[in-house]
């Protein structure tokens, strides 16, 4: 039963005027009120209609960042909950709040973007109940005896940065006893508190703190610092200098010609402003309302010499527990594996975007569909991904089709690219609402999820069935497809080999066979069977359009012929072998180069692996020229591009302006690290039973895998010693595993370590 609110959601009174460049000021809000006894138990509860920062006696409520989020507000609004019994004074006590835009009024989206998506006014809510040791209780709320100022935060944006006057610092307020009198009064607004929901998913938070490596000066004189890292959050300075000096910190993810290189950025102007008090101990500060994506910082008119100790990068993303790790013999493939647990970090920042910098930071359903397998594998992202389903599925309910969105939270988009008006149906990201869910389940066998987003799932994979018609054929007209294809012109990112068509009804096959499997789950038998016989006919629908006989398709991609295999699409044991061997030939007619773009990536080297071609995929996943994911590595990456060629040979920037360093789509391989090089799998849901299947190749001499399954941990760890494999098995309590190690018969084993040595060819 949703919590009845006594609190109103107040904003200051006063006229706002047009937000500049730079963005919106802040505010800040405050009120007293008295404790009358002793307390057993005071919770508090708050929310705003953008973010907010909550103080309570002169200190911080929590260690959020950013809250409460960024969710589908017109559907669902969260709030959260502190124990705040300890923060209490006998008599009184005081209350209050910074309030800026964040998603909610701040710029979102390409083109220049758009403000107040979600309302013109930012708002709080909070309601403190407070128990007492009599029995008796008290609730404080924000309502219309509150009050408000201007803040020292005089523009802050999600994109733009944000910019803080010291020198308007106002002391003690949020302390007993400070005398608002001469603040100005809030504004009671209406709100619609049938919309909040409890937080569902971790927090944002501060997770990591990094030095420099360097601080050098750039061609033109200018002062730049490297973290050694791209990463996603902001940074704490520590300066002693002249009041009203303002020092400028710009963000950007690499140089180019030995400068800042803000240009990929587009419209995000990521640049910080401090205008120090003039404090003679020196000051310290950190932006609240803001993040970015950068690796390098430049440091404009900061007072004296800039040193290692003065700054320092904080980084920012959900609070996920980490629960999976994977390391080789190779150390270009851990620093490969490092820049995908980077990437995901970088953005999985409340909501799975698609990249961190740039002035679009949106929850694209593609990428997390193609990456949701590493994902779970490397954090838990069991209720973060929930939460954004649950986004997903709302926003797509106010689709008459019951077309899900292509990002959610959904905005308005102004998408450089001939995307038709409105909603359209997306092959490979609305599938998302089908995929992702069916991953939850496979990886923490919790078919609540299922459940939860049944309707949601049924909903797309009838509305391509209404689309496709009776052919079962779609795809027509515009389509992201194999998105970022390796061959695309750098104005063209949708530009694939691999025609949209073969591609969506290669989607709408593997989501209907999902969809089949999710109902018998559910125990719905006449879906199963519906669903199975739709997945069936659009099956023969892609043989008879793609498929030319005997495995050979009309396509001659490496996407066309990863998604047939991949998605079950070839009927015998002849046409896969057949398939597998058109796709390894492709393969090494590029030099061993990749060819596929967002779609087809995640499936390349399991399609070559399940047909034999374990070598090929080897030598596919650590070719180093360009493209190829080792290319990035050699090229100083430390997170996933978005285009395999985001920085050209020469270190030039791509001129494309989809360009971005920090996008963990192509990261999708690690999944197969895991899988495949390692040979960590879950056999069964929520890891019951494990399945041990490393195939060792590519020269390595040793690889592990670990990853803490809802049963506990599960470790794979093999070696080459000369002409012999050995391999060792850690099984958790709850499940058992299914060894299967080459030119050996299978095993089953049960909990426990397990170790196997057998024969092995040392150039196999």
């Amino acid at each position: 039963m949703p919590l009845t609110w006594t609190a109103h959601v107040i904003t200051p009174a006063w006229r706002e005027e047009p937000p500049g460049a730079e963005g919106r000021p802040a505010a800040l809000l405050r009120d007293g009120f008295a404790v009358s006894g002793r307390v057993r138990r005071a919770e508090l509860r708050v929310t705003a209609l953008g973010v907010y920062e909550l103080h309570l006696n002169g200190a911080v409520v929590g260690d959020h960042v950013l809250a409460p989020g960024w969710t589908s507000y017109h559907h669902r609004h969260r709030y959260q909950t502190f124990d705040v019994t300890t923060s209490l004074l006998p008599g009184a006590n005081a209350w209050g709040a910074y309030l800026a835009d964040g998603w909610y009024r701040g710029l979102l989206g390409f083109g220049g973007g758009n403000r107040d998506i979600y309302g013109p006014h930012t708002g709080l809510l909070a309601e403190l109940r407070i128990e007492y040791t009599d029995g008796s209780l008290q609730t404080v709320t924000t309502g219309p005896g509150w009050r408000a100022a201007p803040s020292p935060i005089t523009a802050a944006g999600l994109y733009e940065g944000e910019s803080y006057d010291a020198r308007r610092e106002v002391s003690g307020w949020c302390e007993p006893g400070f005398d608002d009198t001469h603040w100005q009064p809030v504004r009671v607004m209406d709100f619609d508190t049938s919309v909040l929901f409890p937080a569902d998913s971790p927090p944002v938070r501060r997770i990591e703190r990094l030095p420099p490596v360097a601080v050098t000066a750039s061609p033109t004189g200018r002062t730049l610092v490297d973290f050694g890292q791209n990463l996603v959050g902001r940074l704490r300075i520590r300066v002693r200098g002249e009041a009203g000096r303002t020092v400028t910190l710009r963000h950007a993810e690499v140089l180019e010609d030995g400068e800042l290189c803000p240009r990929p950025l587009r419209g995000a102007t990521a640049t910080d402003r401090y205008t120090l008090r003039g404090d003679t101990d020196g000051e310290q500060w950190e932006p609240r309302f803001t993040f970015h994506g950068f690796r390098y910082a430049e440091i404009d008119n900061w007072p004296g010499e800039l040193a290692a100790g003065d700054i320092t990068a904080v980084v920012l993303h959900s609070d996920l527990r980490r629960t999976g790790w994977f390391e080789s013999s190779d150390p270009s493939l851990n620093r490969l594996h490092e820049n995908v647990v980077w990437g995901m970090r970088g953005n999985f920042l409340d909501v799975p975007t698609d990249c961190p910098q740039r002035d679009e930071r949106l929850g694209w359903s593609g990428d997390i569909q193609v990456f949701a397998p590493t994902a779970t594998f490397l954090y838990d992202t069991r209720d973060f991904l929930r939460s954004w389903l649950r986004d997903l599925a709302a926003d797509q309910s106010g689709d008459p089709d019951g077309i899900p969105p292509v990002i959610s939270p959904a905005i308005p988009l102004n998408i450089p690219v001939p995307m038709p008006p409105g909603n359209p149906a997306m092959a490979g990201w609305c599938d998302a609402a089908v995929i992702v869910p069916w991953v939850l389940y496979e990886r923490y066998g919790d078919s609540q999820v299922l459940r939860a987003q049944y309707s949601s799932m049924r909903a797309w994979v009838d509305a391509v069935d209404r689309i496709a018609g009776p052919g079962h054929l779609w795809g027509e007209g515009f389509q992201f497809g194999d998105w970022l294809d390796p061959t695309a012109s750098p104005d063209d990112p949708g530009g694939a080999t691999t025609s949209s068509q073969l591609v969506a009804t290669a989607y709408f096959a593997r989501s209907a066979r999902l969809l089949a499997r999710t109902a018998e789950v559910l125990g719905e038998k006449d879906d199963a069977q519906r669903y199975d016989t739709l997945a069936d006919a659009v099956r023969q629908a892609f043989r008879a359009c793609f498929h030319t006989g005997g495995g050979q398709l009309t396509e001659e991609t490496q996407s066309a012929y990863a998604l047939a295999l991949g998605f079950g699409l070839l009927h015998d044991d002849a046409e896969r072998a057949e398939a597998g061997n058109r796709l390894a030939a492709l393969v090494a007619a590029r030099g061993h180069r990749i060819g596929t773009g967002f779609l087809g990536t995640p499936l390349v080297c399991d399609a070559l692996t399940a047909t034999g071609h374990t070598a090929t995929a080897y030598r596919l996943l650590l070719e180093r020229s360009c493209p190829s994911w080792l290319y990035q590595v050699d090229m100083g990456a430390t997170t996933i591009w978005e285009r395999w060629d985001s920085l050209l040979p020469d270190s030039s920037v791509n001129p494309g302006e989809m360009t971005s360093f920090n996008h963990y789509a192509l990261g999708a391989i690690a999944d197969w690290l895991h899988r495949t090089v390692a040979g960590l799998a879950p056999a069964a849901p929520g890891y019951r039973r494990l399945l041990v299947r490393p195939r060792p190749g590519g020269g390595l001499t040793w690889a592990k895998a670990a990853h803490e399954t809802p049963h506990g941990r599960a470790e794979v760890s093999w070696a080459l010693h000369g002409a012999q494999l050995s391999v060792t098995v850690t099984v958790p309590e709850g499940s058992d595993a299914t060894i299967d190690l080459p030119g050996m018969a299978h095993v089953e084993v049960g909990p426990g370590q397990h170790s196997f040595h057998i024969p092995y060819p040392a150039t196999r």
